[in-house]
């Protein structure tokens, strides 16, 4: 399947590049949709558009088993700055997670797998909106699920790129692959005042002051020091003038956990650092909206992935995973389906970081995640999970 990859990669790269020219948000991949049902119909493959909202499910084979393979289609509200010829012509919109190629390698091993002939079905799975939520605070994953994308799967797998390792490697570990997150909304209230006479009213900024040191000892002062966590602020508003006391403060922030029970006990944590905003005589609303579940590698399947990479590209090309406490909605997928992610290898030289409006990729890593999509399909009809 390598080999074959390899002479298609002109293809990866064209379809790669168009996708990243023509960026599309969470839940708005009208455009991205559209060329991949296009793409997967002409290959032969039953495609079914409109699935969760914008998603592509496209399936080629008959009768079970049924093995799924996802990529994710949204792109980043972020300004590019790459500077190449194929960079966004949509301003404030960015492919700046690899979305792009994971689409396109996905598309790659359609072509593969198309050529091929096997006893059962391949689904492809390909996803809105892994980036951001709805308005009722879902992802892709589950708007997909709830319109029956993984009905009848019996095992899923993906990839994400990771720009910290050189192209023509693969971490595949039975690590957790990404960590719980859900959003914090504090809103600070008071009557305001006068700058001038901050007696005579209860200043939001002071208390938020005390806010911020509380909620920040959490992880430090509450969690075991062997239990991943992290507690971030992300976002504070308050005022706008220099000698008035603003009526209000707003904080939003994110939780990253990979144990339920260290879940409860920050969101708990919470809510007390907010009851001591009330003590000291501030009103307090708080708002926690649950998000994307921990991603865990199914032990079974992610041993299959490793034989097959360890075959593909050999032991000394494979890397050990860095934890992070990075979020990933494919967790929804996962927890109904035996499942896993590995990850790709796609760094340049000057090293990019996911996220930011210098992120580029390696593009010779593309025949790699296609071949091992494909092969990974192959075997599983003519092997099982072993």
């Amino acid at each position: 399947m390598l080999e074959k990859a390899h002479e298609i990669k002109h293809h990866l790269v064209a379809w790669r590049r168009d996708f990243h020219a023509h960026p599309e948000l969470s839940f708005q991949e009208f455009r991205t949709a559209a060329k991949v049902a296009e793409i997967m119909t002409a290959l032969g493959y039953r495609v079914r558009t409109g699935v969760g909202k914008t998603g592509v499910v496209a399936e080629i084979g008959h009768g079970g088993p049924i093995f799924a393979i996802r990529a994710d289609m949204d792109a980043l509200p972020i300004d590019e700055q790459t500077g190449v010829d194929y960079a966004s012509q949509n301003p404030g919109i960015m492919h700046a997670c690899g979305h792009d190629s994971h689409t396109a390698m996905a598309l790659g091993a359609a072509t593969l797998l198309s050529r091929e002939k096997f006893d059962g079905t391949v689904r492809f799975i390909f996803q809105p909106a892994e980036e951001n939520e709805d308005e009722a605070g879902l992802s892709g994953a589950p708007r997909m699920i709830e319109d029956g994308a993984i009905e009848g799967v019996d095992a899923i797998v993906a990839l994400h790129v990771d720009p910290h390792l050189p192209a023509g490697t693969l971490v595949v570990s039975e690590d957790s692959t990404s960590a719980g997150a859900d959003t914090f909304y504090i809103t600070l209230k008071s009557n305001g005042g006068h700058g001038a006479h901050p007696d005579a009213t209860i200043d939001p900024i002071f208390l938020s002051g005390h806010l911020i040191l509380a909620l920040n000892a959490i992880v430090a002062r509450r969690i075991n020091a062997f239990e991943p966590a992290v507690l971030t602020i992300g976002a504070i508003h308050a005022g706008s003038a220099s000698n008035v006391i603003p009526a209000k403060v707003e904080l939003a922030g994110t939780i990253r956990y990979m144990n339920a029970e260290v879940q409860k006990i920050i969101h708990a944590e919470v809510e007390k650092a907010v009851n001591m905003i009330r003590v000291l005589g501030g009103e307090c609303d708080l708002q926690i909206a649950v998000g994307y579940p921990p991603g865990y590698n199914d032990g079974r399947v992610i041993k299959f992935l490793h034989t097959i990479a360890t075959e593909m590209i050999g032991p000394e090309n494979l890397r050990e995973p860095e934890r992070t406490m990075g979020a990933e909605d494919f967790g929804y997928f996962m927890r109904r389906v035996p499942g896993a992610m590995f990850l790709l290898g796609v760094r340049r030289e000057p090293e990019d970081q996911l996220h930011t409006p210098t992120f580029n990729l390696d593009e010779d890593a593309l025949p790699l995640g296609s071949a091992m999509f494909a092969e990974a399909a192959l075997r599983f009809f003519r092997e099982g999970l072993g």
